[in-house]
């Protein structure tokens, strides 16, 4: 693409485009109908989906589940593995490297107490659900960052178990009363799980593209 076509687009839709895995996305976040007219009018088509859910606080209490906090300096290399197989197909989240690892958890919003393991044996971790609160919003929320699955772990209950655990987490330790996560529109298992928790759909975020490379 050249730099002034790039150029005329960021313009046009008053944002700059996010790089992933070398490539440029425009990320339009819970937008109006208008700017997604917009957008496809510029010649971008639409490369991604992603579901932003929500639902209030408590929920279910979580199945009986052994949990422990993530350990730093302790725990990186299993959760790298685990993370790495759970989104072995999506596009930020299986690539998530050491250094991605360390800059999360240097961030002012993280919270080890909220980042919750599941073991798996010794030195292996078969599940994780990574919480985070966003205190600036009105109202507070709590959001389900990242919950994983080692795939040989899938039919044994475990994402509903970890999803519940924390969400139970972020009601009784951190006090939020709404909870959200996002999910990829065409991850059918995940939003079907998702809906039997009680989330409900609040508003997508597109991410589009020139798909010619023009």
């Amino acid at each position: 693409m050249s730099s002034a076509r790039h150029a005329d687009i960021t313009t046009a839709l008053g944002l700059d485009p996010e790089v992933v895995a070398g490539r440029a996305h425009w990320w339009l976040r819970d937008a109006e109908p208008a700017r997604h007219r917009a957008a496809v009018e510029l010649g971008l088509t639409e490369v991604r989906r992603v579901c932003q859910l929500r639902r209030p606080l408590p929920a279910p209490e979580p199945p009986p589940i052994t949990t422990r906090t993530f350990r730093r300096g302790v725990d990186e290399d299993a959760w790298l593995t685990v993370n790495a197989s759970a989104f072995a197909d999506h596009p930020d989240q299986g690539a998530c490297t050491r250094a991605d690892l360390e800059e999360r958890l240097d961030a002012a919003w993280f919270d080890a107490e909220g980042f919750l393991l599941h073991d798996g044996g010794p030195g292996a971790i078969d599940a994780f659900c990574w919480t985070k609160v966003h205190a600036e919003t009105t109202p507070p929320m709590g959001e389900i960052f990242v919950i994983g699955v080692d795939p040989a772990s899938h039919g044994r209950g475990l994402g509903r178990a970890m999803t519940l655990a924390g969400l139970a987490d972020l009601h009784d330790r951190r006090g939020m009363d709404l909870a959200m996560l996002f999910v990829e529109s065409d991850n059918a298992p995940a939003r079907a799980l998702y809906d039997s928790l009680g989330f409900t759909h609040h508003h997508d975020d597109v991410a589009y593209d020139l798909v010619d490379g023009r």
